[in-house]
């Protein structure tokens, strides 16, 4: 059996497309990876990029008083209308979804980052223009050798 080299923290491990790792205190890599508009068929990308919000979310007794920052990215590929007519109604609203967050994470305690997840890619998809929601939550304060810790998931419409 082959062993794998070590992988350096700092440095990811670029041959199975892992990123590198920010340092302690700086934004990690935004939703990876990364995806592009579609012309042929029709998408383009709405993101949200390092959302910090204060979220009382955990299993543990000391998680349920006091909130910890945690940090949201979203990638949501979006139907493209190609006669915009330069009119916010025309498009899928980053400043929509950004305050559509908050008030799910101002709801109230969460246990897990999971369903914080599921809830905000849920609200994402009520849009019939999204087809598809990719969604990060990390929480930044967990441990002080770790920059963060959480789930990413991608979900699509139940619609057919």
């Amino acid at each position: 059996m082959t062993q794998r080299p070590a992988i350096d923290p700092h440095h990811g491990d670029p041959q199975h497309g892992d990123p590198p790792h920010a340092p302690r205190g700086e934004p990690a890599s935004p939703v990876h990876p990364l995806r592009i508009a579609d012309a042929r068929n029709a998408i383009r990308h709405v993101f949200v990029r390092d959302l910090v919000l204060s979220c009382c979310i955990g299993v543990h007794r000391h998680e349920h008083t006091a909130a910890q920052r945690v940090r949201i990215n979203l990638d949501l590929a979006v139907r493209d209308n190609h006669d915009l007519g330069d009119d916010l109604a025309n498009v899928v609203c980053y400043e929509r979804i950004t305050t559509a967050v908050r008030a799910i994470v101002a709801r109230g305690h969460i246990k897990l980052v999971e369903t914080l997840a599921e809830e905000i890619a849920a609200m994402c998809l009520a849009d019939p223009r999204v087809r598809s929601a990719r969604v990060r939550v990390e929480k930044l304060d967990v441990f002080p050798d770790v920059t963060s810790v959480g789930v990413e998931i991608e979900r699509f419409p139940a619609r057919g």
